[in-house]
């Protein structure tokens, strides 16, 4: 396997794919360590995940600089993920105890309760997106809750998924507790029917969502879903319409337009439509485009070239089926897997714009009558991930977005974005089950009744 650097196409490493008994063997500890690992305190754990946000926050720059070599992350943005990582960790080193407490049920018995306990190890498959922060949005309650873990990361981030898994072994994680794999998609789908894999978790395409969910739920193993969107953000009209632009471009160049929960079809009542595409174009155009060590970038490279044809193909599909392309739309003249920032108009049903996810600095801006089509429109997907919705009456908008927008996170007035302390996760084609607060850390327990007589 290698890893290339996105913005200049050079090989950083390459890894060499590890053979089944080395991984039956990373599984075995696991198991073995994971024994020892549920019988320690909580406040046992919680002190090995501060440490773990200590060594984050010290080597913050090491690993900002180290996504945006791999994946092309402009990097203080991987400086943040770094930082926000060590808040995960501090955030269920804190809570978890409490999240996973005994819980009285009254009932015909002398005692009955409910507790919490560990399934074992857990598979998680992460993307090269948000390297850091995916395996410890998982990780971190996954720990806390007294699993072991086995990483299979994205090729391309390799180099990421060891320096993780150095980082935790340096915070005092026994080291068979937490490990990754360097596997192919092969030995992946065995590894999820091995017998000491207890759980799976992904983030990822849609596609990769239907193969884990399909294996795990063969072998009857419980997994976790977190797959692709295309996030609608519904502006209305009597929204802040400077306000509801910058909000939707800083959400859609976030990781360069690399993200699940970006702003994907800005969905607009005609009556302000103009007015909010001219301050969208204005706000895009302004971006820069570049060298992702350079503090002014914007936006990086995409993560492969692979992935910039895909998303080239989308916005030209999406072109010859009627759409406008008003800004970007064209691969530069230049070395590394740029795309500039992009934003159509026109847009339809029947084209790849207005039904799947452009993974990319692309916004598609979508023109409707009024609210009840902007609903319509919005819930018009197969995804189920995030959804925004803008207007000055915050009362009105936010029973649409508690009672009509179809998706897992719906945010008034702001971007859809991931915190500790919220669930997080979708429903239809993004996946199911939730991470993050005190909902995501039960997803790997068993959760058992006990009843005294």
């Amino acid at each position: 396997m290698e890893s290339i650097n996105p913005a200049t196409e050079e090989v950083l490493a390459e890894y060499n794919v590890m053979d089944d008994i080395e991984i039956d063997d990373i599984v075995a500890k696991a198991a073995e360590a994971q024994e020892q690992w549920r019988k320690e305190s909580f406040d046992y754990r919680a002190g090995k995940l501060k440490n773990a946000a200590h060594v984050l926050e010290r080597n913050k720059d090491k690993f900002g600089e180290l996504m945006a070599r791999e994946m092309g992350k402009p990097l203080p943005q991987g400086i943040s993920e770094s930082e926000k990582c060590a808040w995960v960790c501090r955030y269920y080193a804190e809570n978890a105890e409490e999240f996973l407490q005994n819980e009285l049920i009254e009932s015909d018995a002398q005692k009955s309760y409910i507790t919490h306990n560990p399934l074992g190890t857990v598979l998680a498959i992460m993307p090269w997106n948000f390297p850091f922060w995916q395996l410890f949005r998982f990780g971190a309650p996954a720990l806390m809750a007294g699993n072991a873990a086995v990483l299979k990361h994205a090729p391309n981030v390799t180099g990421c998924a060891l320096a993780i898994e150095e980082l935790l072994h340096e915070a005092g994680i026994p080291e068979d507790l937490f490990r990754t794999v360097v596997a192919d998609v092969e030995q992946t789908q065995e590894l999820i029917k091995h017998p000491g894999i207890a759980a799976v978790t992904l983030t990822g395409s849609t596609r990769a969502g239907r193969a884990v969910a399909s294996t795990a739920g063969n072998q009857l193993k419980k997994s976790v879903l977190e797959l692709g969107g295309s996030d609608p953000y519904v502006v209305l009209a009597d929204a802040n319409i400077e306000k509801a632009a910058e909000t939707c471009v800083t959400s859609r160049l976030i990781n360069s337009g690399q993200s699940c929960i970006a702003a994907k079809r800005f969905i607009v009542v005609e009556d302000v439509y103009d007015a909010f595409l001219d301050s969208v174009k204005d706000r895009m155009s302004l971006k820069q485009m570049g060298d992702p060590f350079d503090s002014s970038t914007d936006i990086g490279p995409m993560a492969r070239m692979d992935l910039r044809e895909k998303l080239h193909g989308q916005v030209q599909e999406s072109i010859e089926k009627g759409a406008e392309c008003i800004l970007g739309g064209e691969i530069p003249d230049r070395k590394g897997a740029y795309y500039p920032a992009t934003v159509l108009t026109n847009i339809s049903e029947g084209m790849p714009a207005y039904h799947e996810e452009l993974f990319g600095p692309v916004a598609s801006v979508i023109k409707v009558k009024d609210e009840e089509e902007a609903i319509r429109v919005a819930n018009d997907t197969n995804f189920g991930l995030g959804a925004a919705i803008f207007s000055e009456d915050v009362d009105h908008a936010e029973e649409i977005a508690a009672n009509e927008l179809e998706a897992g996170c719906c945010f008034v007035n702001d971007f859809v974005k991931s915190d500790p302390r919220l669930p997080f996760g979708g429903i239809k084609e993004s996946g199911f089950g939730r991470e993050l607060s005190h909902v995501g850390i039960k997803e790997f327990v068993n959760i058992k009744t006990v009843y005294r007589a």
